[in-house]
């Protein structure tokens, strides 16, 4: 090779590489007309606009630029109330074009195309509108650790299918972004394209995957100047309709509140609920629950979900702990019993406040109130009855400060306040934390320290303090981390927390493609350690080794193994149900296995086994979970998932007695079965079902005493009967229409039951007949929701 061939070599290489690492810039063009969102881009001002073009692959691929066939145009214009956005997306196969319709931030099997909006290009957190070749929108806050979908903004969208390929056309109006005052205005903006046929996304502006950080990674978006942005001030007033039929009778209810939406300045946003209805949100998933731990829930109220990013920051705030079981129970004595335990407690109110300052100072602030709450109690021998209060008006507040800094690194202060009237329990939690990245986002450095004072009949703190270094970018990464906890740190106020008193220390390394093989799209490979000591005794309680292995095959199926190795003798300190105590875990090994077909292919499948291996004699699990979804049409499809598990001998607490903690072997099976079908009418009206039906026993065969060394010995003379059986049915059918933006009208009808029993059945059938063979509950629904914007008003008016 002659020398001048390599240096030119060399200068092409590198100034490719160079011109792909650039930011790009867009100009965004003012105009005065208005702007028909109707997907056909037929308005003059369209054509004088500046085209951002030229996308390159993210994934699989990265870095290749996309094909003539497959361009992409896009334009951006503005006003004083929001910016617009057409995009032109070429394919030379517009009849494979997918266009899956789903419920709102459903992606489905599609095409999308989405826009990313950084107003204030500090690399920290994008503004995320997404819509499908079908019209439907999806919307999230992203930051590098977590996409917020459940956040819903105000925007308009309509797309059209056309000879060349598809058409966008949105509006976003500024109340649905943030951004800072400036009169010239520079944004951070990237643009994305999948074509979900051959499952690839292609950016804008080069998203380079061996940098860990993405958002960094945006272009620059410019012109935007002068603008007078409108008040924003939305209402959305609701109304609700139920009714409700079970074995004691049947109840009509109404119902009708409002939520107030109040943009204080361009940057902070107050949210607040008068009267709260959250009787059309999704049910909890019980289970038969013989763990020492409270069983999580998901949150699934808007009002708790929608925009609480800044509150997840340090891990304080476990939302369900805000209307949810009370903190106390009833004294009482030998001739009462409890006639009436309300399982939740009613919220009363709830606000929140929340943004984020063009410094990158990041605020919020939420407090709730729940109502006070009372059991009754009978008295057996003279028939009176009293109540007494279970949980006092409570108030709960999380506040918090996250500074952000050099684009992508942050330091954060969160408090967490339980406030309880009379003489009970209050708690108080403060957390600093940071997270420091290098420049190039190639390292990171965090940690944080966290404070707990529970005051109560005797008061008590304690702390949590945690350091971590990770390599964030390449094929080869690596990261080892070490925390402490403290006996007494408690934060299941407002937050939770099942582990205290322990030291851990945590390493892990990776290895990924970035760029397909001749074998894997994809591919990633991580091994990790982990051990975990209790502070009092020194016991090892965590000691295990793990490999992780997940790749996508050519045709873009998913393979997922891991496997994890416990050699080691452990012992569990929460089991026991008592301070101080603890019980022997054998050695054991997990192994794990997953296959996710293509979800192109019009039927898919989920198949996933399980298998653990303890090291005592016939002691093991097993499992299997099968997911098979087909999709009949773009508008209905089934899906149906089956999860067994089966566990031979699984040693636990059941009780105490005169004699100690008594420990039952037993054999335990488990079954849910979950079922779901969408059919749309079209992208603004969907009709869905869920179906699930849980049932599990317990069946002991054999009893032990726990020593104070932490074995167990046989226990022949205990027989109380400690067998669980438990059926848990749930039925949804619901008709949604959202016949304005942010409008919706829903009809829920909801059948429901569960059983708990001492006698346990083994067969399957016979559960599932027991229990539609109950009383079980109907609820009827109708709610309608308004959305009101102020500015639409007043321009009436």
């Amino acid at each position: 090779m002659s020398k001048l061939y390599s240096v030119t070599l060399f200068f092409l290489i590198f100034f490719s590489h160079t011109a792909l690492s650039q930011k790009k810039s867009l100009q965004a063009k003012s105009i005065t007309e208005n702007i028909t969102i109707d997907g056909k881009i037929n308005e003059q001002i369209w054509e004088s606009a500046s085209i951002a073009s030229d996308f390159i692959m993210f994934e699989p691929d990265n870095g290749k630029p996309i094909s003539n066939d497959k361009k992409t145009e896009v334009k951006v214009l503005y006003d004083n109330n929001a910016i617009y956005i057409s995009a032109l997306l070429f394919d030379n196969e517009p009849d494979k074009i997918q266009r899956e319709i789903t419920n709102r931030d459903v992606f489905g099997v599609s095409d999308h195309f989405s826009v990313y909006i950084n107003g204030f290009n500090d690399g920290q957190q994008d503004f995320r509108f997404f819509v499908s070749a079908a019209g439907v929108q999806m919307d999230c806050l992203a930051t590098e650790d977590y996409e917020d979908f459940t956040w819903d903004a105000i925007w308009d969208s309509e797309v059209t299918i056309t000879e060349f390929g598809w058409v966008v056309e949105m509006k976003i109006p500024y109340a649905a972004l943030r951004f800072s005052k400036a009169d010239k205005q520079t944004w951070g903006l990237n643009f994305m394209r999948e074509i979900k046929r051959d499952v690839q996304k292609y950016t804008w502006n080069r998203i380079d995957t061996k940098i860990g950080a993405v958002i960094p990674q945006a272009g620059i978006l410019q012109g935007i100047e002068n603008i007078q942005t409108p008040t924003r001030l939305f209402l959305i007033p609701y109304s609700s309709a139920y009714y409700q039929q079970s074995d004691i009778g049947s109840d009509t209810t109404l119902k009708a509140g409002l939520d107030i939406k109040y943009g204080i300045n361009d940057s902070f946003t107050l949210d607040a609920i008068l009267v709260p209805d959250f009787g059309q949100t999704k049910f909890d998933n019980a289970i038969l629950n013989l763990l020492p731990f409270e069983q999580q829930f998901a949150e699934n109220r808007p009002f708790f979900t929608e925009g609480t990013d800044l509150f997840s920051k340090g891990g304080l705030f476990y939302s369900r702990r805000i209307g949810g079981a009370p903190s106390t129970e009833p004294i009482t004595n030998l001739n009462e019993e409890i006639t009436d335990y309300p399982s939740t407690v009613d919220l009363l109110n709830a606000v929140k406040i929340s943004g984020r300052t063009e410094k990158g100072l990041g605020i919020g602030f939420l407090n709730a109130v729940t109502e006070k709450t009372k059991a009754t109690i009978l008295n057996i021998d003279t028939g009176e009855v009293r109540k007494e209060v279970i949980e006092p008006l409570t108030n709960y507040n999380i506040f918090v400060v996250d500074q952000r800094f050099n684009q992508n690194s942050s330091v954060t202060f969160v408090n967490a306040n339980t406030t309880r009237n009379g003489g009970f329990r209050d708690a108080n939690v403060s957390a600093l934390l940071f997270d420091l990245n290098t420049k190039a986002n190639t390292y990171n450095l965090y940690g944080d320290f966290k404070y707990s004072s529970i005051n109560t009949i005797e008061d008590y703190d304690g702390f949590k303090t945690e350091i971590g270094f990770e390599k964030t970018s390449g094929k080869y990464r690596y990261g080892f981390s070490g925390k402490y906890l403290s006996e007494n740190y408690d934060v299941n106020d407002l937050g939770i927390n099942f582990y205290s008193n322990y030291h851990n220390a945590y390493g892990h390394a990776s290895y990924r493609i970035v760029n397909p093989t001749k074998i894997f799209n994809t591919f990633r490979i991580n091994e990790y350690v982990n051990f975990e000591i209790d502070n009092t005794s020194g016991k090892l309680q965590t000691g295990a080794f793990g490999t992780e292995i997940k790749a996508t095959t050519l045709n873009n199926d998913t393979l997922e193994f891991v496997a994890e190795l416990s050699p080691f003798k452990t012992f569990d300190f929460y089991e026991p149900r008592e301070y101080g105590r603890y019980v022997f875990l054998p050695e054991k090994m997990i192994a794990i296995l997953n296959f996710t077909s293509n979800d192109n292919n019009p039927f898919t499948l989920i198949i996933q086994p399980t298998f653990t291996k303890y090291n005592e004699s016939g002691r093991n699990n097993y499992g299997f979970y099968l997911g098979p979804k087909y999709r009949f049409s773009d508008k209905f499809s089934l899906s149906f998932a089956a999860e067994y598990t089966n566990m031979k001998n699984d040693r636990g607490w059941v009780a105490f007695d005169d004699t100690g903690i008594i420990f039952a072997e037993r054999n335990r099976e488990i079954l849910q079965n979950d079922f779901t079908g969408k059919y749309a009418l079209n992208n603004k009206m969907t009709i869905n079902l869920t179906a699930r039906y849980y049932w599990s026993y317990s069946k002991n065969h054999e009893f032990f005493t726990l020593q104070d060394s932490g074995y167990l010995t046989p226990n022949t003379a205990y027989a109380q009967n400690k067998d669980r059986n438990f059926n848990s049915w749930n039925f949804d059918l619901s008709y949604s229409w959202w016949f304005a933006p942010g409008s919706e009208i829903s009809v829920l009808y909801r059948n429901y039951g569960l059983q708990r029993s001492d006698i346990v059945e083994k067969r399957a059938s016979k559960n599932l007949d027991n229990i539609f063979n109950s009383d079980l509950t109907n609820v009827l629904s109708v709610s309608i929701r308004y959305f009101i914007d102020y500015n639409s008003v007043k321009n009436k008016f």
